[in-house]
C-alpha cells in the first residue's frame, strides 16, 4: 500500500501565511506602482531628475581655456567663464551649428548610430525650442549673431536590466539610495545611471571671437525627492527620477533640456529680456 504523505498543520498554516504575505507584499508593489504610473501622468514637468557631477565634467580639447571654467551664479553647477564686459544685449540672433560628438572609442562603439543621431537632433530641437522665444534663430553668421558650438563629450545609457533587478529585489532601494554617495556620486543617483557631459563655445559671429565657455555633466537620479519644493514638487521628481530610470536614454534628454533651458535663461538675464517660464 502506498503512504499517504502526512503534512503538518502548523507547517502548512505557515506557509499559507507566508504566501498571502507575499501576495499582500505583490499587490502592495502592484497599487503603489500604479499610483507612481498615475502621478507620473498628472504631475508636470520634472525637475532635478539629473544633477550636475563636477567631478565628471570632461576636457576634450573641444575648449580653449579650461583653467578659466569656474562655478558660475545660476548655472545650477555648470562651470563656465566669460569675457570681462561682455555685453549680450548687442546679440539678438542665435546660430546654433553642427553638434559635434567627441566620445571615446568604447563609447561610440557602444551606441547605435540612429540613436546618437535621434539624440543629437533632440538637443537641437530642445536648443530652438528655449531660444526662440527671445532670439532669431539663423543659419548664418554675422552682425548681432552669437554662435553656439556644442559637443557630446560623454554620453553613458541607463543599464535598464540592472534597475530593473533592483526594482524586483525587496528593499533594493535602501542599498541604491547609499550607493550615489558611496561611489562618489550624487545623492539618489546609482552607478548604473547614465551620464551625460557636454562643452560649448559661445563665439561672436561676425569676428568668431570666443566670448564663453562652459562645461558640465550630468548624472540621472532614481530617488531625486527635491524635498525642498514641498510635496507635490518632491513627489513628482521622485516619480519622474524613477521612471527615467527604466529608459536607456531618458536622463540624456533630461540633461538637454535642462542645458537648453539654463542657456535660454542666463542669455535673457544678460541681455535684460524676461525669461520664459
Amino acid at each position: 500500500m502506498q503512504a499517504v504523505p502526512r503534512v503538518d498543520s502548523a507547517a502548512a498554516q505557515s506557509a499559507s501565511s507566508s504566501r498571502s504575505a507575499d501576495h499582500r507584499v505583490r499587490g502592495a508593489s502592484v497599487r503603489c506602482l500604479a499610483a507612481t504610473l498615475l502621478l507620473a501622468g498628472c504631475a508636470g514637468p520634472a525637475t532635478n531628475v539629473t544633477v550636475s557631477d563636477p567631478a565628471r565634467i570632461t576636457r576634450s580639447g573641444f575648449l580653449t581655456d579650461y583653467k578659466a571654467l569656474a562655478p558660475s551664479p545660476g548655472a545650477e553647477g555648470t562651470l563656465c567663464w566669460r569675457q570681462p564686459g561682455l555685453d549680450l544685449k548687442a546679440y539678438d540672433k542665435v546660430l546654433i551649428n553642427r553638434i559635434v560628438v567627441t566620445l571615446k572609442a568604447d563609447q561610440q562603439q557602444g551606441i547605435d548610430p540612429t540613436e546618437l543621431k535621434a539624440l543629437v537632433d533632440y538637443f537641437h530641437a530642445s536648443l530652438v525650442k528655449a531660444l526662440k522665444p527671445q532670439m532669431q534663430i539663423v543659419e548664418q553668421p554675422g552682425p548681432g549673431v552669437i554662435v553656439l558650438r556644442i559637443a557630446l563629450t560623454n554620453l553613458v545609457p541607463t543599464q535598464v536590466s540592472r534597475s530593473l533587478m533592483g526594482t524586483a529585489i525587496p528593499y533594493a532601494f535602501t542599498a541604491e539610495l547609499a550607493s550615489g554617495p558611496a561611489s562618489g556620486r550624487p545623492a539618489g543617483s546609482t552607478p548604473y545611471l547614465g551620464e551625460t557631459g557636454m562643452e560649448i563655445q559661445f563665439t561672436d559671429g561676425a569676428t568668431n571671437r570666443v566670448l564663453a565657455e562652459c562645461a558640465d555633466a550630468q548624472i540621472g537620479r532614481k530617488y531625486a525627492a527635491a524635498v525642498e519644493e514641498g510635496a507635490e514638487g518632491a513627489t513628482d521628481t521622485w516619480v519622474k527620477g524613477y521612471m527615467n530610470s527604466f529608459q536607456a536614454w531618458a536622463y540624456a534628454q533630461n540633461a538637454f533640456d535642462k542645458w537648453a533651458k539654463l542657456i535660454a535663461d542666463r542669455f535673457a538675464v544678460l541681455r535684460g529680456v524676461k525669461p520664459e517660464k
